[in-house]
Order: structure tokens, then C-alpha cells, then sequence
């Protein structure tokens, strides 16, 4: 499988890549078209990029190449708290360096993806012939959504059973994709999550979360740096991804909005919006000039203008810290999270570090998953329907038309936190919060027990 190895004295990253040549790597590229590097949705991988991988508009004129971020799929890391967009920016740019890939088009869904894909075009403008950015995100996550996603990456992170994991799983799916989502997507989802992000390797949940809910606002000085074409698609449905910050966007860029008519959250992946994506992506490439995909042999080694582009950021950020005399051969050199946040990132990997060998795994021996979601037992006499009504079994309460309604219920409506509220929060726990005492016997035997330890149970 192709791997690129990025190793420094501080870091180390093994970033999986995967294309649409016959080997599946970059060697097998056609130089005579053009490269596209498409950006995985937040929370999933590459392999989910088959919508736009198996479409023959994309594919056959179109070199084609995805990379799992170093805390997604197939890549492994060493796990940091100073791990924010500007570092997958930075990643991004070394495998690029590393592969001699020529200038290419980028293609970004979702959010972490996004916020790449706009400091990677700042950063380093000569590798990127256009821009396409699909749902942009608020500068931070909405007031309802962050608190929502932390609670939700609590109970992911220390589920005892498959069914407090299916639950919470099945909270994300609503989440992200919304409560009609098609049950072969579901399964498909919830059985993918298991695999990978289960409660065994929560460090990698934990800090793809900070990814998502401690990111920090794009520096409107970083606006001018960003040269390329810029085509904006973005789902009129995506209650987390308000319209207007698409079209701010746009306005910031010079960029070219497109509205998918009913699209809400993952437009390049739900079968319903993706071919539409797909269309209006390859018109708005068809427009550009075309380029070639030869080996792309640079004036600068890897090093200088790895160091170039923290002499950038430095310009960008303007917060008096001396970029430019950290180490330009490590991503994590290109962090610009406040210290107090990286300090709490960096305890919360530590105290989620703690038992995580022991935590439970929804997988059989085998390693695959116990079943589909779908085909649990349904012998539960609480149940709940597509608008979030509850009921119980079948009767008149769920069939009566008073209580059904074909509308889902809308989501609360907020603002962006700002970028210092919720650093310190419950997501990045402290040790003793991690250490959970499991109490068996009465009640009165716990509370007439030993005391001194009541304050270790976690709730």
C-alpha cells in the first residue's frame, strides 16, 4: 500500500495515499491530464470517496489521488495537542514535495478538509490550480453542534457495551447526515466506526475532535495569499453549515457560489447530491486552462521552502511568535493553537491515553463487526420514530395523525462560539475524571463505603 513517511525530531506521520491509476499509486499517472486531490469528509476516509473515484466524468480525465489524514483511515501518527489545520496543511504539502506532484486541483468536502484546503492554497499558491470547497463551515462550530459533539465524543469514547456504542454512533449519523438517512448508509457507517474509530483507539476520536470543535477562525490576512479559482458548493438543507457563511466566503475569494437545491450535510457522498457535485465540479474544471501532470522538479528542496511557508504564516498570524526559527521539516512546527489550548489537548491524549488498551471494542475475534445495526434486536419497548416522537410498542399513540408529522423538527438556531469559548471543556478530560470506579452491590453499601473515592466516578 502507498504510504508517505514524514519524520522529524518532534513527529512522526505515515499518510496513506490512494489513486485511480492502475497501480494505485502516482507513478502510473497520465501526464497528458490534469491531477485532482480530493479531500476526505470529516470523520471518514479516503474509501469513501468512491462517488467520485468511480464516476467516469472524474476518472477518465482526471488523474485522481485522496490521503487520509494523519488521524484518519490508514495513516498513523504520533498523537500531539498541537495538532490543528495548519499541521494538515503542512502534511499535505510534503507528500505533494515528497511525490514530485505537479500543481493540482483541489476538491475538499466537509469541514477539517475545508479548513485544510484554504491554508494549504495560502500557504503554497503554486501547487494549487483551483480551489472547491463543498459546505463551508462556521469560522468555529456553532454554540448547539459543539455542545451536542461533546457529549456525543464522551459517551464514544467509553462505551461498555454494543449498545451504548450503537447509540451514540447512531447519534452521529443524525448528526451529520440528518435523521432520513438511507439504512444501508447507516449500516454501512456505524459498521466503519466500529472498525476504526472504536473505544480502543479514542485518542484518535479525541483528537480528530479537537480537530472539529477547537478549531480557531481563518486570519482575514491570509484572504490575499489565496490566488486560485475558487467554486463553492453548498447544500441549502446543512442546518450546522449556515448558507451565509458560503456566501461570505465566496465574497472574501471572488469565488463562485453554487446552491444544491435540498443538499444538506456530505453533498459529495449521499447518492442523491453527489453526481450532482460531480457535474458541476467537471463544468467548473472544463473552464480553467488545462494542465499537464509531469513530475514537478522544484528550485527549493523540501526544507527551504517548507521554511518559506513559515516565514508566510508568520506574516498571516502576526502574533509575534517566531515561526520561521521552528524546525521547517515537521508539520507540528506550523501549529498556531494559543499554548493554554495545547496544554489541555495534550492532557486530555494523556488521561484518554490511560486504559485505553482495556477499553471495549465493538468487533468480533475476527476483527469485523458483531452485526448491522439494522439487524439488532428491536425487543426494547421504548422505541422512537423519524421526527424524534417517542412511543411505546405499536399502538394508537404512534398511529394517531395528531402525533406525526411529515416535517422534521428544525434545529436550534446559534451562533458561533467564539474562538476562546469551550477551551477548557469537558472533551479534554482531566486524569481523574478518566478514572472510573465500577460499584457493584446496594446503594447504601456505596454510600456507606469508602467515601475518599466517590469523587473518581465518571458520569
Amino acid at each position: 500500500m502507498p504510504f508517505v513517511d514524514l519524520h522529524s525530531t518532534d513527529d512522526f506521520a505515515s499518510i496513506y495515499y490512494t489513486t485511480n491509476s492502475v497501480f494505485g499509486n502516482v507513478g502510473g499517472f497520465d501526464p497528458e491530464k490534469p491531477t485532482v486531490c480530493i479531500l476526505h469528509p470529516t470523520f471518514l476516509d479516503s474509501s469513501w470517496l468512491y462517488p467520485q473515484f468511480n464516476d467516469p466524468r472524474l476518472d477518465s480525465e482526471y488523474n485522481l489521488i485522496a490521503f487520509d489524514m494523519r488521524v484518519s483511515g490508514k495513516s498513523e501518527c504520533r498523537h500531539s495537542g498541537r495538532h490543528d489545520s495548519w499541521v494538515d496543511a503542512a502534511d499535505l504539502a510534503s507528500c505533494a514535495q515528497l511525490l514530485r506532484l505537479s500543481p493540482f486541483h483541489i476538491l475538499a468536502m466537509e469541514s477539517t478538509s475545508i479548513n485544510c484546503a484554504l491554508r494549504f492554497a495560502a500557504l503554497f499558491p503554486e501547487m494549487c490550480l483551483s480551489l472547491t470547497l463543498c459546505n463551508i463551515p462556521p469560522p468555529t462550530e456553532l454554540q448547539w453542534f459543539y455542545t451536542a459533539y461533546d457529549e456525543l465524543i464522551q459517551t464514544w469514547c467509553f462505551a461498555e457495551d454494543l449498545e451504548s456504542y450503537e447509540h451514540v454512533a447512531m447519534e452521529s449519523v443524525t448528526f451529520c447526515f440528518g435523521s432520513d438517512t438511507a439504512p444501508d448508509l447507516r449500516d454501512d457507517l456505524i459498521a466503519y466506526w466500529e472498525v476504526t474509530m472504536n473505544p480502543r483507539r479514542r485518542l484518535r476520536v479525541l483528537e480528530g475532535a479537537n480537530m472539529v470543535l477547537n478549531r480557531s477562525p481563518l486570519p482575514a490576512e491570509a484572504y490575499p495569499h489565496i490566488m486560485a479559482p475558487v467554486l463553492i458548493i453548498h447544500g441549502e438543507l446543512d442546518e450546522k453549515c449556515p448558507r451565509k457563511y458560503a456566501e461570505r466566503m465566496a465574497h472574501e475569494l471572488k469565488g463562485v457560489l453554487y446552491t444544491v437545491k435540498g443538499g444538506g450535510g456530505y453533498l459529495g457522498l449521499l447518492p442523491g447530491t453527489a453526481s450532482i457535485v460531480n457535474q458541476v465540479y467537471t463544468k467548473f474544471l472544463s473552464r480553467l486552462p488545462r494542465a499537464r501532470s509531469d513530475s514537478w522538479s522544484q528550485t527549493l528542496t523540501l526544507e527551504e521552502r517548507m521554511h518559506d511557508a513559515l516565514a508566510t504564516l508568520e506574516q498571516i498570524t502576526g502574533d509575534g511568535r517566531s515561526l520561521r526559527t521552528r524546525d521547517p521539516t515537521s508539520s507540528l512546527s506550523f501549529c498556531c493553537l494559543p499554548d493554554e489550548v495545547i496544554r489541555h489537548q495534550t492532557e486530555g491524549l494523556q488521561a484518554m491515553h490511560k486504559g485505553q488498551t482495556l477499553a471495549y471494542v465493538p468487533l468480533s475475534p475476527a476483527g469485523r463487526p458483531i452485526r448491522r445495526y439494522s439487524e439488532r434486536p428491536r425487543d426494547d419497548w421504548f422505541e422512537s420514530d423519524t421526527e424524534g416522537m417517542s412511543y411505546a410498542g405499536g399502538g394508537r399513540f404512534f398511529t394517531e395523525p395528531a402525533m406525526r408529522t411529515d416535517k422534521q423538527l428544525p434545529m436550534p438556531k446559534s451562533e458561533p462560539i467564539s474562538p476562546t469559548e469551550g477551551r477548557l471543556r469537558r472533551g479534554t478530560f482531566s486524569p481523574m475524571s478518566v478514572e472510573k470506579l465500577v460499584i457493584k452491590g446496594s446503594m447504601a453499601k456505596v454510600v456507606t463505603g469508602s467515601q475518599p473515592t466517590l469523587h473518581k466516578l465518571f458520569l
